[in-house]
């Protein structure tokens, strides 16, 4: 079922234990999860959201998109649907708002699974920050950002690079350099460490820096999966779904009396 809840259109679905929620990666939508969305549904309630400026929601007036806005958006949809407690997946992008909103409410998030996230951007050099920011602004955005997304999607099938591509164009240049501009000053790592519910980190090589959130949050395990680009949901779905599985069947038994 697809409804809009306050301007943020969702994509809800399926019965049964826990529910998952799902946050999409910048330049994303509901359907990058489309092969998760249809595998958990025959066990569990499932709900995607289309963040602010993304896929059918409306864009924020105000031009705000930081991270902890986004992640008042995620509390807005879970209360207005009346889900007390869930599994919260984030990719990308949507693993900073994943992880701010488990920071803010963890009572509410019986496990965190990130999804190869975003890393601590405060941590990158000042100079190289403002003169991508600089390049995003200017006549050239169309060439740096899918200079960029080609660069991350290296490893990717055919097909996830023409969806992913595809939703870039179909998303507006102020949300996208609007959302950058947020991540470069976010640290996704007090967050993370607030929350000491179960979480699992899944990365790609793509993952492998000093400011990726494994390295940084000590009680933060991650998994690899290797011969993927960056959206390794849409890559390797079988592969990422037993992962996932895996995670939510740890939590399904944690919860059970004993």
């Amino acid at each position: 079922m697809s409804k809009k809840i306050s301007n943020i259109y969702i994509d809800d679905g399926g019965d049964g234990s826990v529910p998952v929620v799902f946050v999409h990666a910048l330049a994303g939508n509901t359907q990058q999860w489309s092969a998760q969305l249809s595998h958990i549904r025959t066990t569990r309630r499932a709900v995607a959201i289309d963040l602010r400026g993304h896929g059918q929601s409306s864009s924020p007036e105000t031009g705000d998109y930081a991270i902890d806005s986004m992640a008042q958006d995620v509390q807005t949809v879970v209360d207005q649907l009346g889900i007390e407690r869930f599994i919260l997946v984030g990719h990308s992008m949507g693993g900073s708002v994943a992880g701010a909103y488990a920071g803010a409410y963890p009572e509410r998030v019986a496990g965190l699974l990130l999804v190869d996230p975003s890393g601590d951007s405060t941590q990158m050099p000042v100079e190289e920050i403002q003169q991508l920011l600089g390049a995003l602004e200017s006549e050239a955005y169309s060439n740096v950002v899918e200079g960029y997304w080609s660069q991350i999607l290296t490893g990717s099938t055919e097909t996830t690079e023409a969806k992913v591509m595809q939703d870039l164009h179909d998303t507006s240049k102020a949300t996208v350099v609007g959302v950058f501009k947020e991540l470069f000053k976010y640290n996704p790592v007090p967050a993370l460490e607030r929350y000491d519910g179960p979480k699992l980190s899944v990365i790609t090589s793509v993952n492998e820096t000093p400011f990726s959130v494994h390295n940084l949050v000590s009680d933060l395990p991650h998994k690899k999966i290797t011969g993927t680009g960056h959206w390794l949901q849409l890559d390797k779905p079988e592969e990422f779904n037993r992962i996932m599985d895996d995670f939510l069947t740890s939590i399904d038994n944690s919860n059970l009396p004993h």
